[in-house]
């Protein structure tokens, strides 16, 4: 045993060192235990949930669901085709009681991704298809549009023409600059989430489509900064899926394509990275002096080859997971949404099995 500067330092065998970091890196995650029900939901007689996209519950805790349901159509106008239909949104109360239909044939109603709720009760709805988020309040009324729906349908675009427009992943968007990076503005491409910070700056998630970054407008929906673009180093994106924003402001977006969450501050500076949990497709924080950040590993294209949610801790420190992938209660196919409102309580929507499934711990 020798000191240095006063600390006594013990001689452990190199050997006995790498023996406990491999049994340390080989240990998995903490199983949560847990109940869920798929059923809680009471769905009138003459309605069917399709995909369930996104799943959010207001401050008396009322659930709204944002489903791939419905008749879509297309109507040829004199320049351009419309485009409407594909998409629902549900509300129920906090018994799980059939409320109401919002927005029935709402002009941004085609291919839904997300539902969120914010501090004042507001509803916003984000359609991939669209390319628009939509804020509409507590009675259902539209109060904020941002993005606007494609001039046509696009059935495919020649690479080299897509490059050249900036639309495509050789591109950066209108106005030029990196791959993915868009035009500065609220010009979306297939967006998938929506979240805000304590100052009500909202952050939409960009996207699905030739966009790859996080677009910041002012709480009045004005444009105020885009950051990212496509890539797979320290604030490059590949396909971010889901975001949600910390009391201390810190942005946090499920890098998908990179299998990955980012965690950026409000000015979308990179802070810090969190993997190990798999292909991140939904997350959520929850609230409280101790927030937890939850989030659902989707595992293969279809969902069925792996799948679990994990709890973390903001600094991403993995607390535990729960469930598998499957078609039956306490598995998970394809959760493309998850609301933590309520600490001990997660409701989880579903695309490859058409529900909500109520967590319990």
């Amino acid at each position: 045993m020798k000191s240095f500067m006063g600390f006594r330092a013990l001689h452990v065998p190199l050997w006995l060192l790498l023996l406990g970091a491999a049994l340390t890196a080989q240990t998995p995650p903490r199983e949560i235990p847990f109940e869920a029900a798929a059923d809680f939901l009471k769905w009138p007689a003459d309605i069917y949930l399709g995909e369930a996209a996104g799943v959010a519950t207001n401050s008396r805790g009322h659930v709204f669901v944002y489903t791939r349901t419905g008749n879509p159509t297309v109507t040829l106008g004199d320049s351009r085709l419309f485009t409407h239909g594909g998409s629902r949104l549900f509300e129920f109360d906090q018994t799980g009681q059939f409320v109401r239909e919002i927005g029935q044939g709402l002009y941004s109603f085609l291919f839904a991704h997300a539902v969120r709720v914010d501090a004042q009760d507001n509803i916003w709805i984000v359609d991939e298809a669209a390319g628009q988020v939509v804020k509409l309040n507590p009675e259902g009324r539209v109060m904020l549009v941002l993005g606007r729906k494609p001039e046509a349908i696009s059935i495919r675009q020649p690479a080299a023409e897509a490059g050249r427009a900036g639309a495509g992943p050789g591109g950066g968007g209108r106005g030029g600059g990196r791959p993915g990076a868009g035009a500065a503005g609220d010009a979306f491409t297939r967006p998938a989430d929506v979240a805000w910070d304590r100052q009500g700056n909202i952050f939409v998630a960009d996207g699905h489509g030739p966009n790859a970054r996080i677009v910041k407008l002012d709480p009045n929906g004005r444009f105020a900064a885009s950051f990212g673009s496509r890539g797979t180093g320290p604030g490059e994106f590949d396909t971010p899926h889901s975001i949600a924003v910390d009391a201390a402001g810190n942005v946090y977006v499920a890098d998908q394509g990179n299998k990955r969450i980012q965690v950026l501050d409000g000015s979308g500076a990179f802070k810090s990275q969190i993997t190990g949990i798999g292909v991140p497709a939904a997350i959520c924080i929850s609230p409280g002096a101790h927030q937890y950040l939850y989030s659902a590993h989707v595992g293969d294209a279809a969902g069925m080859d792996d799948a679990s949610i994990y709890k973390l801790e903001l600094d991403g420190r993995i607390v535990g997971r729960f469930g598998r992938a499957g078609k039956q209660v306490k598995e998970f196919g394809l959760v493309n949404a998850i609301d933590c409102r309520r600490e001990n309580e997660l409701l989880v929507g579903e695309l490859a099995n058409w529900r909500v499934q109520r967590i319990r711990f």
